[in-house]
């Protein structure tokens, strides 16, 4: 065992933490960061359209509704345009390149891809875009197309493939001529892949990135395996002092994330709870697994402030209460500590994984509506649940029920480290 446990520290912690930051990896996570103002702007829409709208007087609610409908169509509506340009920017920038040409040309090298023409009843009218690309469901393409133009315009960029202009040259007039190059190549190449594809499949590459990548991806990680895979690895990366929520962020994010934006656009459109598209999202880990941080840790600070009569643990555990009240828990992470703490290995990963079991179950049962609503990650836990599932009360119960049994689990080892000598 000591042996395997040095093989971990020694070989594969550090393999991992330099995939964690990977700086492909890491512009994908920061690009889905990056949207989170929008995207919690339109999930607070959508939220209220289906619950405090419909009970207003239809005097008021109407404009309400409105409003909302608005707010949906500037930001969950064109969310994949929103990402491709976040992508080139913290990609280009993690080259070293100008980042703001980055996003410009990744957000132009998308457009490429999109069908010019639409059709209107028996009409076919060049100069219509489906809104479709823009949305949730273009986010997969968006990915794929803003990676690969970004980094053809990042190479260009690093090789010196640009114009060159004496020093006397404001440094923004240079900065621009610089990418011209660069940017002439990358959407020409762009182009020619986009009229290529369409000529010979009749089809556009986002449908086909849709159809061959992305569902199959979505469909494999909504299975309960593939979801508690996920929750295992999060919590094992956190044993080992990683972020396991930053080094899976790829994986998490770019699944699991799509799932929930495409949820909510099927509510925004009118579509009925019962009929989500996406059993198990983003926010789904957040609502039933993450409450007091990775590890229900917002549970092991109430069995010690009960059960321990260790003053060093106290004392971290009354430090880390109000944080761990908004689901920040690297007090108790660091401080208690839980990082190749042997003792606590066993509740930290076990308790996450009932807890999905339960949240996974209880979704596929239709005892709680699957996730549709982005919510803050810092929302106290249990009431996280109602509002992601748009005021679910059983889906609060289930959020409840999670941490009483991460209390029951976390307590027997509390007790235990008590007869642990302080240090």
């Amino acid at each position: 065992m000591n042996g395997f446990m040095t093989w971990l520290q020694t070989k594969f912690v550090p393999k991992a933490a330099k995939v964690s930051n990977q700086r492909h990896l890491v512009a994908i996570r920061d690009s889905f960061i990056a949207m989170l103002p929008i995207t919690m702007v339109g999930s607070i829409a959508v939220l209220l359209n289906f619950t405090i709208v419909p009970k207003l007087p239809a005097a008021i609610a109407t404009p309400i509704r409105s409003v909302n409908g608005v707010v949906w169509w500037g930001s969950l509506a064109i969310l994949s345009v929103v990402f491709v340009i976040a992508l080139g920017y913290n990609l280009a920038k993690a080259y070293g390149v100008d980042p703001l040409a980055g996003a410009l040309i990744s957000f132009a090298s998308f457009l490429v891809f999109i069908p010019q023409s639409a059709t209107v009843g028996e009409v076919s009218q060049w100069g219509l875009i489906n809104i479709n690309y823009f949305g949730a469901n273009g986010i997969f393409p968006a990915m794929v197309i803003g990676m690969i133009s970004t980094i053809i315009y990042s190479k260009l960029m690093l090789n010196k493939v640009t114009i060159k202009l004496p020093d006397s040259v404001p440094p923004a007039v240079n900065k621009a001529f610089a990418s011209i190059i660069p940017g002439i190549v990358t959407i020409y190449i762009a182009s020619t892949i986009s009229y290529l594809v369409s000529t010979y499949t009749g089809q556009a590459l986002n449908d086909l990135i849709v159809k061959y990548i992305q569902q199959p991806l979505l469909g494999l990680s909504q299975g309960l395996v593939s979801v508690i895979i996920i929750t295992f690895f999060i919590q094992f990366f956190w044993f080992f002092g990683l972020h396991g929520h930053n080094v899976l962020a790829p994986v998490i994010d770019g699944l699991y994330m799509p799932a929930l934006l495409a949820n909510v656009e099927h509510m925004a459109k009118g579509g009925l709870v019962e009929n989500l598209p996406y059993l198990w999202t983003r926010g789904s880990f957040d609502a039933y697994i993450q409450m007091g941080g990775s590890g229900i840790t917002i549970a092991l600070i109430i069995s010690i402030l009960i059960f321990s009569k260790r003053r060093d643990h106290r004392t971290v555990a009354k430090l880390g209460l109000p944080m761990g009240i908004f689901n920040i828990n690297e007090p108790m992470i660091f401080g208690m500590p839980i990082v190749l703490n042997p003792l606590y290995i066993i509740p930290f990963v076990l308790i996450p994984v009932i807890g999905v079991v339960i949240g996974y179950l209880a979704t596929a049962a239709g005892i709680v509506p699957p996730v549709y609503v982005q919510v803050p990650w810092i929302t106290p836990p249990v009431l996280m649940a109602y509002l992601a599932t748009g005021g679910s009360v059983m889906a609060a119960l289930v959020s409840l029920i999670n941490l009483v049994i991460a209390f029951i689990i976390w307590t027997p080892f509390v007790i235990i480290a008590n007869n642990i000598k302080e240090n």
